[in-house]
């Protein structure tokens, strides 16, 4: 067998009867080393050999150890620059579902096929269809930090079928039950934080996240900075969840008079609380504490507001997170601009703030009686086809006299849609061009609305 040239690598037949072939590649971490592959036989060596060789030549470069699915996901969630609850959460998964299922695979030889057998094993056995798309989600991040790494050519997650997810519709309230709600909890001392939620739609880690020097009194402004997050066990104060989250809201009459009343109820706590007060007691304190000044928790809010939920009887049962739908979805309604809604709720993407619209069937009676006083406002047949065709074309019918200079009629962009009937001649429609390319959509598109077809006599 011909001697290889050089950079071609070399091959060799080992002790145990295995074949060894060899070359220097450029690994990741941009050193080069001497690699090795083997086989039982002297093709199945090259082949391993060409197979390394021609992912280098890809750009796909060799690391310098070799990971497995496990370990790799480790060294990617120490890495990962997230925010703390997301990056608790990833390592979660990555600890309960994908160590199990795919640590044991080395990075490089994880397949569509192992990983669309892994997903299709959770589902079998009982894995919720969401829980199993966030997990997919979770090892795509992984595989896609690998990529830029330049660890793999392609990320096999992306490329597996899972089962369609269709998350159910949140509940919330129209804004009669916010007001009975409000009403309710009135005498709970978290009540200046339920107009809060209720009257800004704001997450429950930001209104518990607020601070005093983020109220500003004098110039009618509340500016929402930070939240409150459990992480690690403990309460703290982070950044909030999107840039887009930080923002400024007018501070209305309602919210305004809500936090003066939080500021004197938290002034006497501190008075009995005396020098076992865990608050700042400067103006970064927190607006809203325990009774002894620590940071509030969230279930403890959200505990609140079952309880009066529970207690008021007919009022609908929802989840504390939806006084933020039931505002944007209050919002929607008042006809307020989308992009406002968004501002308003701090989304950084206007497709995230539909997710909080709702639409019921109020909305959609009110919407299609307004088709309906504009399709059929007065009378039948051709007499309401006649006065749609005028005010879509502003036809003039009876004597019409014509000034010189031009049409006497308001220009809508087709000038041959301005015909006048012959004097003495009235309540005819004369000959229009429905092949005109502006008007002609608008033209069948009455028709259809009411049903009959005109027939438009000669002139």
């Amino acid at each position: 067998m011909a001697r290889r040239a050089n950079g071609e690598g070399s091959i060799s037949k080992r002790a145990d009867g295995r074949y060894e072939a060899a070359m220097t590649l450029l690994l990741s971490n941009g050193i080069r080393e001497r690699i090795r592959v083997y086989g039982r036989t002297r093709q199945e060596a090259r082949d391993k050999l060409d197979k390394k060789v021609e992912a280098a030549r890809q750009g796909i470069l060799l690391a310098e150890r070799g990971w497995k699915v496990g370990s790799y996901l480790n060294y990617w969630l120490e890495r990962e620059k997230r925010r703390p609850l997301t990056r608790q959460r990833h390592e979660s998964i990555s600890r309960l579902y994908l160590n199990p299922g795919l640590g044991r695979y080395r990075l490089d030889g994880l397949t569509v096929r192992i990983v669309q057998e892994f997903f299709d094993k959770l589902h079998a056995t009982g894995t919720s269809i969401a829980t199993i798309h966030q997990i997919r989600k979770v090892l795509s991040a992984a595989l896609t930090y690998a990529m830029r790494q330049e660890l793999l050519l392609r990320n096999v997650a992306r490329l597996v079928e899972l089962p369609r997810y269709r998350p159910g519709e949140a509940a919330y309230w129209t804004p009669d039950e916010t007001s009975r709600f409000l009403e309710a909890a009135r005498p709970d001392p978290l009540f200046p934080a339920f107009v809060l939620l209720a009257l800004y739609g704001l997450r429950r880690g930001e209104v518990l996240g607020l601070r005093w020097c983020d109220v500003d009194f004098d110039r009618a402004i509340l500016r929402i900075r930070q939240q409150i997050q459990r992480i690690g066990g403990q309460l703290r104060q982070v950044e909030l969840k999107t840039d887009s989250s930080e923002r400024d809201e007018p501070l209305l009459a309602t919210a305004r008079a809500a936090l003066l009343q939080q500021r004197a109820a938290q002034a006497v706590c501190r008075a009995e609380v005396g020098p076992d007060w865990q608050g700042t007691g400067r103006d970064d304190e927190l607006v809203f504490t325990t009774r002894t000044g620590r940071p509030l928790e969230s279930h403890n809010l959200a505990r609140s507001f079952l309880r009066i939920c529970k207690q008021q009887h007919g009022l609908r049962r929802i989840t504390l997170h939806g006084l933020r739908h039931s505002n944007a979805t209050a919002q929607k309604n008042l006809d307020v601009h989308a992009r406002d809604i968004q501002a308003i709720l701090g989304h950084g993407d206007i497709r995230t703030t539909g997710i909080y619209q709702h639409v019921d069937l109020d909305s959609k009676q009110k919407a299609l009686e307004m088709v309906e006083g504009r399709l059929f406002a007065r009378g039948t047949g051709s007499v309401r086809c006649r006065q749609f065709y005028r005010q879509r074309h502003q036809i003039v019918v009876g004597n019409t006299t014509n000034n010189s200079g031009g049409s006497s009629q308001t220009r809508t962009g087709d000038t041959r849609l301005f015909r006048t009937f012959p004097k003495g001649e009235t309540g005819r429609f004369t000959e229009v061009n429905l092949l005109s390319n502006e008007r002609r959509w608008q033209w069948l598109l009455g028709c259809v609305a009411v049903n009959f077809a005109v027939n438009l006599p000669n002139r």
